[in-house]
């Protein structure tokens, strides 16, 4: 269940020059030769989950809290260009039973993000990005494992409208996510009411979309958004059975999100809650960060 909520890009947040947040899913963008590099500590913790479509507790996990810290650096390799990368490490635990957490590095992931067109106040952007297991840990021991052990790819599509005086506006995107196969310590597993004899595990791909609305000022920004985060296909977690990198996961979120950097430095947060799902955790999750603008400009 933890897998997929890292999934929801709770933890990507970051505040470049000039007063502006970037993110691989905001319409914002660095100037040239601009670099920020973000610090962001995220907690997130739940103690019901759906079991397929079953709401429930487990009293022999209580809550379940996963933590990670971020470090996140942007670049504009031109002012409508800009490359984005972050290295998270992550710990997990729970408040009762005998469930060992794991801790340790994660994913390297990177994103390419391109404006692709503009007409007014309305612009279209293309984004695309990957992640590359770069730690040593284990992914099929859900919910404590601190990832899936895969590589990924997504490409995504957005569209943002700004009014120029006001500075009021709406965002939506929507991605589609390759996922490869997971290799696992067994030498088989059990997913749709069958075994498969190997240890390359298929982990399905997924889909997301979100709409923000908020309002972006020199110094400060604050906005209110919705996501939806599911994937393609996959089965459920069987009855009092442990998840599995096989299950069709589904979560549906909302929260706000702020930021105030009036010069170099700045602060920024993000509270996120889930109010529906498939295979997943009811979280309730926030991230707080700190961020430092370096210009290479001469």
């Amino acid at each position: 269940m933890k897998a997929i909520l890292k999934q929801l890009h709770i933890a990507l947040l970051l505040a470049p020059f000039a007063a502006q947040a970037q993110m691989p899913n905001d319409a914002i963008y660095m100037g040239k030769n601009q670099l920020c590099v973000a610090g962001m500590y995220s907690h997130s913790s739940w103690n019901q989950y759906w079991e397929n479509t079953l709401k429930r507790e487990n009293f022999n996990i209580g809550t379940q809290t996963t933590q990670s810290a971020m470090i996140m650096p942007a670049f504009g390799i031109s002012k409508r260009v800009n490359v984005i990368m972050s290295l998270p490490y992550v710990w997990t635990s729970t408040s009762a039973g005998n469930l060992m957490g794991q801790k340790g590095i994660q994913d390297v992931s990177a994103w390419l993000k391109v404006k692709a067109l503009i007409v007014g106040g309305f612009s279209l952007h293309a984004i695309v990005g990957g992640s590359i297991p770069v730690g040593d840990y284990v992914p099929d021991f859900m919910p404590m494992s601190i990832g899936m052990q895969c590589r990924t790819a997504t490409g995504r599509l957005m569209a943002n409208y700004k009014h120029p005086k006001t500075g009021l506006y709406l965002t939506a995107y929507g991605s589609y996510g390759w996922r490869s196969n997971a290799k696992s310590d067994r030498d088989a597993y059990q997913a749709d009411d069958r075994v498969y004899n190997t240890n390359q595990i298929r982990v399905p791909n997924t889909y997301d979309a979100a709409v923000r609305l908020g309002i972006l000022r020199r110094g400060w920004q604050t906005e209110v958004w919705a996501e939806r985060v599911a994937c393609l296909n996959g089965d459920n977690i069987r009855r009092n059975d442990m998840p599995f990198l096989t299950n069709n996961m589904q979560a549906t979120s909302v929260g706000w999100y702020g930021k105030f950097q009036p010069h170099t430095i700045g602060v920024n947060a993000r509270v996120g809650y889930v109010v529906d799902g498939l295979n997943v955790g009811q979280s309730t999750s926030y991230t707080v960060g700190v961020l430092y603008q370096i210009s290479f400009k001469k």
